[in-house]
């Protein structure tokens, strides 16, 4: 007898004890949270709910629960973890403006096996001392050098738009692959001076990237997988990480041969390419990598070169999906709405008149109605639909007290659509950005790119490329979309998940 009660005394240990501990938090946690409006019910939340839409119903389904709580707040259970949904510009600019709550909350962590500590996942002491040391690299005067880049991977866009509707004429083509595949080309040469040649042929590397994305875009919306342990067992985690590593491999070689070629202190000394891939090339145009080194030799406290090469591939992240699908939806809204598109193409005659010389800095500042359709298209459809924080300390909103740890999304795809914010939200309607339309308008109300001190530190970088690529494409073709409706996920990234067809008329 006496072994059989220390067999379940044991059990009565390991097992219930958790459970009654795990069950005394849970009651602490409503408690705390019982003034605050909730969606989902104990014990499961919204798990069941939500597992049987499809990822354009998810979207759907969070954007009604804005139309049902309309004090801009609501709580919304997955099992016992809870997520506090802010979507009010008055309630982002409490938690955005904090200097204090800056740590991401998940899914983010789901990134650091790819991402490591980049400045995307950092966050305390070392988020304020990297952020301090890559500021430098986003200085308008760079953005020269870029744009050079940009408009190069451009021309190699209309060459290969062209190439197509030779193929088929008269016939809508699929547009998002071309302009992921040009982005990706930016962004490598931007980011690594690495010209891949994306978009001429597919190389490991972009299929590489493409293939990683997916699987963290699949793994996002099923909860069961965010155990690392887990994941990591099944094949699509095995294959997950067997690409991260080929991504890591690539990118410390840049890293490696780019030190070599400025110890050298030869321009013209080129490291030996063991991969026909890559074309490093010489440092006459100083990528994102250049500038980081550049930055990191006068630091006190420098990168390693683990840490280096998380900054560079979280540039990689930010800077490729996101950028690729901003252009992609504001050609659809174009092409949808033909009326707008003709004042585009006036502004362009404006500027431009009969001139195919490239579009430089100076006269792309001067497309004044570009501009408010790219902000308009990315309100109805920003690239990053929500961001979270993990509370580093309590936050009193009102007569709400946010507890420390917590999780709050802040829903930036919904402060968009907000109808108590935007009146008929889901117009497109780029006058909303003329200035008399936004001087009394909060402005946390249009947060594409974040706000406060975890802005996105590429906002300049990315409207730039965004601007260049519309103006190379609208400076030749007339665009209409095939579809009215296209659905899109919301995962990490605004994307489509069905085929963007386009119609292009040559303007000449």
């Amino acid at each position: 007898m006496d072994f059989i009660s220390l067999i379940l005394c044991t059990l009565f240990v390991i097992l219930i004890i958790p459970v009654i501990i795990l069950t005394y938090h849970q009651y602490i946690l409503r408690r705390k949270l019982k003034n605050i409006p909730q969606y989902g019910r104990f014990p499961f939340g919204v798990v069941f709910e939500v597992m049987k839409l499809t990822n354009y119903e998810l979207v759907q389904w969070y954007l009604q629960r804005a139309v049902q709580f309309k004090e801009g707040i609501f709580i919304h259970w997955v099992t016992i973890f809870p997520f506090i949904n802010l979507y009010k510009p008055e309630l982002l600019e409490i938690i955005m403006t904090s200097t204090v709550n800056i740590e991401k909350g998940h899914p983010y962590q789901l990134l650091e096996s790819w991402l490591g500590k980049g400045l995307l996942t950092s966050t305390g002491k070392q988020w304020f001392h990297d952020r301090k040391l890559i500021g430098p690299t986003f200085h308008f005067s760079i953005l020269d050098q870029f744009a050079v880049v940009m408009y190069e991977k451009a021309k190699i866009l209309i060459k290969c738009l062209e190439k197509e509707i030779a193929k088929n004429p008269g016939m809508a083509i699929n547009i998002y692959p071309f302009i992921n595949n040009a982005a990706l080309d930016v962004i490598c040469e931007t980011a690594m001076g690495v010209n891949i040649h994306a978009q001429e042929d597919e190389t490991k590397y972009t299929a590489v990237i493409h293939r990683v994305s997916k699987l963290v875009a699949k793994r996002l919306i099923e909860p069961w997988l965010w155990p690392d342990w887990l994941y990591n067992l099944i094949s699509e985690g095995i294959e997950y990480k067997s690409m991260v590593n080929k991504l890591h491999k690539f990118t410390r070689e840049i890293i490696h041969k780019k030190k070599i070629i400025r110890q050298s202190q030869n321009d013209s000394t080129k490291a030996e390419n063991e991969n026909d891939e890559l074309d490093i090339g010489k440092l006459e145009k100083k990528a994102f990598l250049d500038l980081l080194l550049d930055q990191n030799e006068k630091d006190e406290i420098p990168l390693t070169d683990d840490e280096l090469r998380a900054q560079v591939d979280t540039f990689m992240f930010e800077g490729h999906d996101t950028t690729a699908v901003a252009i992609t939806w504001a050609l659809f809204l174009l092409g949808n709405n033909l009326e707008h598109q003709n004042k585009v193409h006036e502004e362009l005659k404006e500027v431009f008149k009969d001139s195919e010389t490239p579009a430089n800095i100076k006269e792309l500042s001067q497309l004044k109605y570009l501009d408010r359709v790219i902000k308009e298209a990315l309100r109805l459809f920003p690239s990053v639909p929500a961001i979270t924080r993990k509370l580093s300390e309590d936050v009193k909103i009102g007569d709400y007290t946010f507890p420390k740890g917590i999780t709050v999304v802040l829903a930036i795809a919904t402060v968009h659509r907000n109808p108590e914010v935007w009146s008929d939200p889901l117009k497109f309607d780029p006058d909303r950005f003329l200035p008399e339309n936004s001087k009394h308008r909060n402005p946390y109300a249009y947060i594409p790119f974040s706000a406060g001190p975890r802005n996105c530190i590429g906002q300049k970088f990315a409207l730039l490329e965004e601007k260049m690529m519309l103006t190379a494409i609208l400076r030749k073709w007339r665009v209409e979309s095939v579809k009215e409706l296209i659905e899109f996920e919301a995962t990490l990234i605004l994307r489509p998940t069905e085929k963007i067809f386009i119609h292009f008329t040559p303007k000449k």
